[in-house]
């Protein structure tokens, strides 16, 4: 069977894509994806991530595939797979939990008293407006689904907090609806907090990703800290140079 013919790209989209590498080998490229920028297509979305993967496909018209995802308003790393075969790879790593992800958020609210802990709380999906949403559920609920994010607070300021986000599982918004249900919102978070009222982004940063890599070994990538994060917690007194 040939490949369906790729969709053209410009060459301001290709320059664009190209400026988000973190770094690429033959079976793997890793972004740093700003907030905003939507991973798939879908509802709304005139430019996301997988359209622009055409500027990395092969002569023989097959682009990368994704393995995972990142919320529209979250910034940092994502890993996507230039083959089958590394993408076979890579799912396999998120399945069984063996990806370790670190992410960084801006909270307010109230704050946990300790200065780690860990969330395991059962989220349920539910629709609301025709928008898909996660909320805390009884363990046992229908259609509930195990949930574990342990956390750390890193710097305190007031009701304001930098926090440390570890999630051990990969449900839907599971970091943005733990946060929630801890009566500590991330700033800017519009489904689960107070949205463009406490920022102008969601103040979700995924930071580091360990993983194994097709070529043998683990690896660790990193994506810097997004000026617009730093800014905030700056003008909030916390901070962000305690880092992991």
């Amino acid at each position: 069977m040939r490949n369906r013919p790729l969709p053209p790209i410009s060459n301001e989209d290709r320059a664009f894509a190209e400026s988000l590498v973190l770094y690429e080998d033959s079976d793997i490229i890793v972004f740093d994806k700003p907030s905003g920028l939507a991973v798939q297509g879908g509802g709304g979305v005139t430019k996301s991530l997988d359209d622009l993967l055409v500027a990395f496909a092969k002569s023989n018209g097959k682009k990368p595939r994704l393995v995972h995802r990142l919320d529209r308003g979250t910034s940092g790393v994502l890993i996507v797979a230039r083959t089958r075969p590394a993408a076979a790879f890579l799912s396999e790593e998120f399945s069984a939990r063996r990806a370790m992800k670190t992410y960084l958020a801006l909270v307010q609210g109230t704050l946990p008293e300790a200065g780690e802990g860990v969330f395991d709380q059962p989220l349920v999906k539910v629709e609301e407006g025709g928008r898909p949403r996660m909320l805390a559920a009884r363990p046992g609920r229908k259609g509930s689904q195990q949930a574990v994010t342990g956390w750390r607070i890193l710097s305190r300021s007031g009701g304001y907090a930098l926090m440390e986000m570890k999630p051990e599982t990969g449900r839907m918004h599971q970091i943005r609806a733990h946060l929630m249900s801890a009566r500590c919102p991330i700033l800017g978070d519009h489904l689960y907090g107070t949205g463009r009222t406490s920022a102008d982004r969601l103040m979700l940063h995924a930071q580091s990703l360990e993983i194994g890599v097709p070529g043998g070994g683990r690896r660790q990538f990193t994506a810097p800290v997004p000026s617009e994060f730093l800014a905030l917690a700056g003008e909030l007194d916390l901070d962000v140079s305690v880092q992991p």
